[in-house]
């Protein structure tokens, strides 16, 4: 019978048993679990199949084995032995504040405590955690501990310090307790989107393995090329005849919009698992990052920091910045790598550098979505009929009014984000011509200098200038006696030269100028 196909059921038994799709990620469950005991953390990001993974495990620690039939697990040595389970999504309970996170894990706790049949006695999380782990040990066997989304508490208030300080005490003290209970305990697994280390949260948990970048667990969660092309096999051929196109002009254009994630030194490139289920029922190519939920303590982030965006498509870091950053002092680059909006490109092993950039057509569009509704504030309903507007200019070469309207998204940006600098009002104009569907280069160098942006479109090559406070005819004077041009005169494409100037003041374009 034919699998159903769904992006909303996450429980493991209710997959196989109302017959949906299931790609099979048991052999890498398998190698997890041959080992004695293991305590284990894996960072993705939202909705990448991290839930769905605690679900098999707790699948087969409950000794469920009829539900693995046909998979790569079924036949395999092991003992299918049931074992206690405590399971905790930190993502589904409450935690404006450290008060509220702490009652809620009470609450869990003790609903698990009730479901074995007996109370606890301590009164604060972290000891009643740990008194359930012994008295489930003693009561039936040793334990398994399986926790999703552990940051979430963290990340939701990330930008209220105080109070993210206090939280980061609260479950340090606790997941401090697998580390304290590891006699007791049989396998423990936690997920998260970040990894918070030295003195933060992991730092009394640091026995755990970081499967996160492990070459040997790249494809634990999100869907392979193969996996895409065997599984989906009926739909790619039916959506390709449904689209009037070809199978392998239909596996091209899948690629581009979602394809490219990449968690590791290995070279294997995965599907978001939502975004290719939706697409694969919906036979199209739509956007469906924005259903994953946006990370707005992220936004928030670039906001405070001011953080320059318009170098994200070829940033070069070590591994080091992967996994070296606390609350208290955030570093973008990570989290943007484990949200899932950069990804690795290029790994250099001479050199220990990797490169990172967009993963995917589908990806960076969002991204660039989220910032240009987050920074300027034009209206939601608004913006695509601006930008169409714009689009329809540019496309005529009408620059004056392509500037009169890029106006209306600098005009309605907050006063107190409106930055004294060149570069936020680079990253504006990079955001919304990368809205407008056009290649936007950024900080090119050349021979004689380094230019702000070029733009390509099918006739013409814009070469443009900014600056603030000054004057469009010192930014064309700057082009040209750069010889910014020279890079692109054998192209038969016309070369037009601009000059804009940024009022600090007013926090817009004040003036623009363009030469052929």
């Amino acid at each position: 019978m034919r699998k159903k196909l769904s992006t909303s059921i996450y429980t493991f038994s209710d997959i196989i048993e109302d017959n949906c799709m299931y790609i099979d990620k048991t052999k890498d469950l398998y190698n997890l679990l041959i080992q004695p005991k293991g305590q284990f953390f894996l960072s993705r990001p939202r909705r990448f199949g991290k839930s769905m993974t605690l679900s098999a495990l707790e699948s087969i620690f409950t000794g469920k084995k009829e539900l693995f039939k046909g998979l790569y697990i079924y036949d395999k040595e092991y003992d299918w032995k049931k074992y206690p389970i405590i399971q905790l999504a930190l993502n589904r309970m409450g935690s404006s504040d450290a008060p509220e996170l702490e009652e809620n894990l009470c609450i869990e706790l003790n609903d698990i405590a009730g479901k074995y049949g007996f109370v606890l006695e301590t009164k604060r999380s972290y000891q009643m955690f740990k008194e359930l782990i012994k008295k489930l040990h003693n009561k039936h066997a040793k334990v398994v501990v399986l926790i999703d989304e552990y940051d979430k508490p963290i990340l939701d208030n990330v930008e209220k310090l105080e109070e993210c300080q206090k939280i980061r005490t609260l479950l340090k003290k606790f997941y401090g307790q697998i580390k304290a209970c590891e006699e007791h305990l049989r396998f423990s697994f936690l997920t998260g989107v970040s990894k918070f280390t030295q003195v933060s949260v992991f730092s009394d948990l640091n026995n755990l393995t970081d499967l996160t970048m492990d070459v040997k667990f790249a494809g634990i969660c999100g869907f392979t090329q193969e996996e895409c092309e065997h599984y989906f096999a009926e739909w790619i051929i039916e959506n390709a005849d449904t689209l009037g196109i070809s199978r392998q002009e239909y596996l091209d254009k899948l690629k581009e919009m979602y394809n490219g994630i990449r968690f590791s030194k290995k070279d294997l490139l995965l599907y978001n698992p939502v975004s290719f289920t939706k697409a694969m029922m919906n036979s199209d190519f739509e956007n469906y990052w924005f259903e994953t939920g946006t990370p707005t303590f992220l936004l928030k982030l670039l906001k405070k920091m001011d953080f320059e965006i318009i170098n994200l498509e070829a940033l070069i870091t070590s591994s080091d910045s992967f996994s070296s950053y606390e609350i208290d002092n955030l570093k973008i680059e990570p989290l943007l790598f484990q949200t899932g909006y950069l990804t690795i490109k290029d790994y250099n092993p001479d050199s220990e550098l990797y490169n990172l950039s967009f993963p995917n057509k589908e990806v960076k569009q969002s991204f660039i979505k989220y910032l240009t509704e987050y920074f300027t504030s034009v209206p939601r309903e608004e913006a695509p009929n601006l930008i169409e507007k714009i689009r329809t200019a540019f496309y005529a070469d009408d620059l004056d009014k392509v500037f009169e309207l890029a106006n209306r998204f600098f005009v309605k940006i907050e006063y107190d984000i409106k930055l004294k600098h060149e570069k936020y009002y680079q990253s504006v104009f990079y955001c919304l011509f990368s809205l407008l569907g056009y290649r936007i280069q950024t900080e090119i160098k050349t021979n004689d200098g380094r230019m702000d942006a070029v733009i390509k479109s099918d006739t013409h090559i814009y070469i443009i200038e900014f600056k603030l406070d000054k004057s469009a005819e010192i930014a064309i004077k700057q082009i040209k006696e750069n010889r910014y041009y020279k890079k692109y005169e054998g192209d038969n494409r016309q070369i037009v030269l601009n000059g804009v100037n940024f009022t600090s003041k007013k926090g817009e374009i004040e003036s623009w100028i363009k030469e052929t």
